[in-house]
């Protein structure tokens, strides 16, 4: 299953050559994320008062293509690999059907001293499932 989250690129995404600045990505990335956890009902602040939280251990990322103002972009994010306490997934950056930007980001969970941590049993489902 691709989760998809469409973004506009204002003028504070841009640096002064007037394309998107490369961290800005990273931004809209996490922002797929998160709102891919949310569409598998995951609820991250009560995980947080659970004392787990998500935190990127590790970013490989490709800028292929600028990204510029005003442009409409579409950020795909897929699952690669969920482990017991990781989930790895593929994350790409499109301007139409131009791909911009490409990143595969594991993230790992963690319990509230920052020590790795079984995933939540029903994000551990929901990965599992069909399209998940």
């Amino acid at each position: 299953m691709t989760h998809s989250l469409t973004l506009r690129v204002y003028y504070e995404d841009t640096d002064l050559a007037g394309i998107v600045y490369y961290a800005n990505y990273l931004r809209f990335i996490e922002r797929a994320r998160s709102e891919w956890l949310r569409d598998l009902g995951i609820d991250q602040v009560a995980l947080k008062a659970q004392g787990r939280v998500f935190a990127v251990r590790r970013v490989e990322a490709d800028y292929l293509r600028p990204a510029r103002f005003d442009d409409l972009l579409e950020v795909r994010t897929d699952l690669a690999h969920a482990g017991p306490a990781r989930v790895v997934v593929d994350q790409r950056v499109l301007r139409g059907d131009t791909v911009l930007f490409t990143a595969r980001v594991t993230v790992a969970c963690l319990d509230d001293q920052g020590r790795p941590v079984r995933l939540p049993a029903d994000l551990a489902r929901a990965l599992a499932a069909p399209g998940g």
